[in-house]
């Protein structure tokens, strides 16, 4: 007895699949089908993942690739795709019906069902009047590809529903088949699907009664029972519906643009004469020796391998940008070629990097060429829509993200499921510690007061675990375009994306890389918005014009690194966070490769496969350096034996365990996927014996192995953090050299980086910048540089004020002239009355009212024209006292996010508030293991998943941060003072590695009750 399953729905199903695709397509071998039709509702979000997990596994079973779908007249049918011009015309009705409504929706009509010239249709009766009618009309379109479906349910009047169906294939002369109609592999998902569904319908699981499906007979079950439960000739059916569908995703063709190639030219010919131009103005006349072999090395493999058209769209793209003044910055392997150089795609010289080329396109495992262009964030849209522009939103599209349930959601969506209210949902999420690696959540939710023994409880563990990872839509990809020559929805559907002007396709990044699809990445990079603006304030205040390739074209400047290694790295690329800052000092990186190793070094990958501290005994001359075999040197040397890069692990299990190219890229995804699958493990047996058979020792075997499973998910590849450390030298070297520029620059291209604009101001003035505050006759509403004394000043601008919007700060700027005397001229402008009150709140109209007090009493009698008994109105707001400090500050805060008068601890401090302590600047005064007492404001969390439970927490007082360890346990011992506090007082004890300082805290105490008004929130958890 045999069975292809016809309708079947996976997760991507949102909210009605209750299984992954893999799942469905392991329990369906399992239980010996022929075949298994992933037909997800409008959509094949889903395929490619079961098609994957039959290639990898090499399973014994045909996916056939089909879709539910449900017509605007009530019709429902599934549709097969028995060949390419099937799939192709699939692809096209999906895309218009979810083009012609908005995200997560879609409108099928009936005259997308008649343009259907090859799919395979199983229709659904509805078992209603409307029957006959939908029967007569799908006879007369589709009499030779159509079936009956029948689907056994075990449900109340199933017999007269199958009766009704037996008649309609009679009356119209229609073949039935058996259809699971399967909503998940297994029948313990019932509670999941049940929960689901009650979500899908907005109630709640005890409220939806016979709605919700009563038995677990929707999902994948066995032969037998289907043989019971079927009539044979139904069952017979579906196998020779199955050998039809010939249709393999695997056979997916991709043709790239033929508009970046002019006439007369080929591909590989257009793409050698772009690299000979470029490579004049790359090298001038005369290109060094070492350098002509390697291009024509990496264009005969780009060649080989067909990449021709993709190096020239990417080439378009970034002529594009430069045309409009658009900073960018490639990254990748093949990013970091001498093509790519020679193209600008990338301003990383090769004769900085010639240990990288032979990373360029693994040829051995059939990689595409990987190439991220980063663009300002601030004007990469501009690039997306040259993009959609130029080869239409027919041929353009962004690839697809899949977004998950993560703990948060999934505690919501089965907690409203099972009855919980939102306040109760609320008090668990805020009081679950996730980054408690000792204490699992469930303990922590009983603890909170869940009982784990009543019904409820038990099954609300069970779910949420079960449904986080689950699909719950589809977003956009941040910037991976796939661009077509033909139709792009003959490929893959395309769909409406949530931002208007947008549209994506069904596919996320590894369905893409499974059917060997390329896409154009065109992502965004707040410092290279950062960069832009400073080499712009440095044009124009300061009369010189540096670019990007002009600073790293040597990047060996000494006073630069010494910044660099005493961690004076405050708002640098990539080397400004609490880690990175504390190996800086370690690492002492001196030269442009060191920042490589340095920006990839501190990654969960290196920290948890225990290569940080070798490296740096190597590196200090402590621990020798060595090799256990002349293929692993040649692969190491670089980082001294120590594995420290993505590409190397792969390279170590290609030449000293002898695996294969595909097993090699088998490995790369295990790796990317090791935290949600585990899959690395089924590789342990294969790496080890096959470094033992190549004469390798065990303990070198395992070690290795061990370093893999660190590199889990969190590998950095050296082709990036070579892109990445270029532009923390750029940055840099601004720094060093136009501090006044950089700062003005950072703060305006916020949001970005790691610190907020009050932390970044304060590390400008603690470097000596003045900054002015934000004046509504000198701001502009970005931030600027003002003459003063010793050169240039920041102005804060009107950006910085919150409540108040762009155009009414541009109207502001054009009436103003030389400047407002007084507020009615303000009020003549007619901006609003909350637009002025928050430049009064931001203190901007001092110079016409003298504080912010009065100039919000003088509008508010504007407005309301109070009495003032007799009294001029400036005499009678003369008798306002004028705020004081704390209340300063609080409004400081409040209205523009940072202050320029007191920072809180000083205040506090000056006040008599606080306890003794010792200040950030005097703990290097401090000795190794001794006591101390630090105060400051909460600016930081991070709990790193490499950290075993230690949080790092970051204290700002007036003359510097204050960097503190803090351990699980003591973290869970005073949970509150840990979680909540804004203002901190840690007794611990001083920890010193060199310049290296922490305090490992001891005892929290919360002091925010001192100020309880600051609205200066912490950046926590990232």
């Amino acid at each position: 007895m045999h069975y292809a399953e016809l309708f079947c729905q996976s997760n991507f199903s949102f909210l009605q699949g209750a299984s992954h695709p893999e799942e469905l397509i392991l329990r369906a071998c399992e239980l010996g089908y022929r075949a298994l039709a992933i037909t997800d509702e409008c959509s094949v979000a889903g395929v490619v993942k079961a098609y994957t997990v039959i290639k990898e596994h090499k399973l014994p079973i045909k996916l056939i690739v089909g879709s539910y779908l449900k017509v605007d007249n009530g019709l429902s049918l599934v549709a097969l795709c028995n060949n390419r011009n099937a799939y192709a015309e699939l692809c096209r009705i999906i895309t218009n019906a979810r083009r012609r409504a908005e995200k997560n929706h879609y409108t099928l009509t009936q005259w997308d069902i008649a343009s259907l010239k090859h799919c395979l249709l199983i229709w659904l009766p509805g078992h209603n009047p409307a029957d006959k009618e939908h029967a007569l009309w799908l006879a007369k379109y589709h009499r030779e590809r159509l079936w009956l479906g029948v689907q056994r349910h075990l449900t109340n009047n199933e017999s007269h529903r199958t009766a009704h169906t037996e008649q309609l294939a009679r009356q119209h002369q229609l073949p039935l088949v058996a259809c699971g109609g399967v909503l998940m592999h297994h029948c313990e998902r019932l509670a999941l699907h049940q929960v689901l569904s009650a979500r899908r319908l907005g109630a709640q699981v005890a409220d939806a009664g016979s709605v919700l499906p009563s038995n677990a007979e929707r999902s994948l079950r066995s032969i037998d029972k289907l043989y019971r439960l079927f009539n044979p000739r139904w069952m017979q059916e579906t196998l020779h519906i199955a050998e039809r569908c010939q249709f393999d995703l695997g056979t997916l063709q991709y043709e790239y643009p033929t508009e970046v190639v002019p006439v007369g030219h080929t591909p590989m010919s257009y793409l050698r004469q772009r690299v000979t131009e470029g490579c004049g103005k790359r090298f001038g006349d005369t290109v060094p020796e070492h350098i002509r072999p390697l291009i024509d090395k990496e264009l005969r493999l780009i060649e080989e391998m067909g990449y021709a058209h993709f190096f020239l769209t990417i080439d378009d793209i970034a002529r594009f940008a430069r045309s409009q003044n658009i900073l960018y910055q490639g990254r990748g392997s093949s990013a970091n070629s001498v093509v790519c150089y020679c193209l600008e795609i990338t301003a990383v010289d090769p004769r900085n990097i010639q240990v990288l080329f032979e990373r360029f396109i693994s040829k051995e495992r059939n990689e595409p060429p990987d190439i991220d262009v980063d663009f300002e964030h601030e004007r990469r849209e501009e690039v997306i829509q040259y993009i959609y522009q130029k080869y239409g939103r027919e041929r353009a599209a962004l690839a697809a993200t899949v977004i998950s349930y993560r703990f948060k959601s999934a505690v919501r969506e089965v907690g409203k499921a099972l009855g919980f209210s939102d306040v109760q949902l609320d008090f668990f999420i805020k009081n679950v510690n996730r980054r408690d690696q000792h204490t699992p959540w469930q303990t922590q939710l009983c603890d909170l007061g869940l009982d784990p023994n009543s019904h409820t409880g038990r099954y609300f563990f069970t779910l949420v675990e079960t449904l986080i990872g689950f699909p719950r839509h589809l977003s956009q990809h941040v910037g991976g375009f796939v661009i077509s020559s033909g139709p792009l929805y003959e490929l893959v559907p395309v769909e409406n994306a949530a931002m208007a002007e947008r549209t994506v396709i069904q596919w996320d990044k590894d369905d893409l890389e499974s059917l060997g699809l390329l896409k154009v990445d065109v992502l965004a990079l707040g410092m290279l918005s950062a960069i832009r603006k400073c080499l712009d304030l440095v044009h124009s205040h300061y009369g010189k014009r540096h670019e990007l390739y002009d600073i790293t074209a040597h990047m060996d400047d000494p006073a630069v690194y010494r910044d660099i290694q005493n961690a004076d790295t405050i708002g640098i690329f990539q080397i400004e966070s609490r880690a990175q800052m504390s190996m800086l000092p370690r690492l002492k990186p001196a030269c442009y490769y060191d920042l490589v190793i340095q920006i990839a070094i501190v990654r969960p990958g290196p920290i948890q496969g225990g290569m940080v501290h070798p490296y740096l005994k190597r590196r200090d001359g402590l621990e020798a350096v060595e090799y256990p075999s002349a293929d692993v040197k040649t692969v190491l040397a670089r980082t001294l034996g120590v594995p420290i890069f993505q590409e190397q692990v792969i390279q170590l299990a290609m030449l000293a365990a002898g695996f294969t190219g595909g097993e090699a890229d088998q490995l790369r995804r295990a790796m990317a996927s090791w935290k949600k699958t585990g899959q690395l493990l089924k590789f342990k047996d294969k790496l080890i014996n096959g470094m033992l058979e190549r004469g390798y020792q065990q303990e070198f075997a395992e070690r290795l192995f061990e370093q893999i499973c660190g590199f889990g998910e969190y590998g950095f590849p050296e082709s990036h953090s070579a892109s990445f450390a270029l532009l923390a030298y750029a940055s840099a070297w601004l720094r060093h050299y136009y501090p006044t520029a950089f700062y003005t620059a950072l703060l305006n291209s916020q949001p970005m980086g790691f610190y907020s604009p009050s932390q970044l101001v304060q590390d400008a003035v603690r470097r000596g910048e003045e900054v002015l505050p934000v004046c509504v006759n000198h701001s502009f509403y970005h931030h600027c540089l003002e003459p003063n004394s010793t050169g240039w000043a920041i102005r804060l601008g009107l950006r910085q004020v919150k409540g108040l919007n762009q155009s009414a700060a541009a109207q502001l700027i054009a009436k103003r002239g030389a400047g407002f005397s007084q507020l009615t001229e303000l009020k003549q402008l007619e901006l609003g009355s909350g637009t002025l009150e928050a430049l009064a709140s931001a203190d901007a109209l001092r110079a016409l009212a003298g504080h912010r007090y009065q100039a919000r009493w003088q509008l508010m009698q504007q407005q309301q024209d109070l009495v003032t008994q007799g009294k001029p109105t400036s005499q009678y707001l003369n008798e306002l006292k004028k705020p004081t400090e704390v209340q300063n500050l609080f409004e400081d805060y409040t209205s523009v996010g940072l202050s320029l008068s007191h920072h809180p601890i000083e205040l506090l401090q000056s006040n008599g508030q606080l306890p003794a302590f010792t200040l950030a600047r005097d703990l290097i005064h401090k000795h190794h293991q001794s006591l101390v007492t630090v105060i400051g404001v909460v600016t930081g969390r991070q709990s790193p998943g490499t950290a075993t439970g230690v949080t790092f927490v970051t204290l700002e007082d007036h003359t510097g941060n204050v960097n503190v360890v803090v351990w699980a346990a003591t973290a869970q011992a005073q949970k509150r003072a840990f979680l909540s506090s804004r203002i901190l007082k840690i007794n611990g004890i001083v920890e010193r590695e060199g310049r290296v300082i922490h305090v490992i805290a001891g005892k929290l105490t919360d002091l925010s009750s001192l100020l309880s008004e600051l609205n200066a929130p912490s950046r926590d958890f990232h």
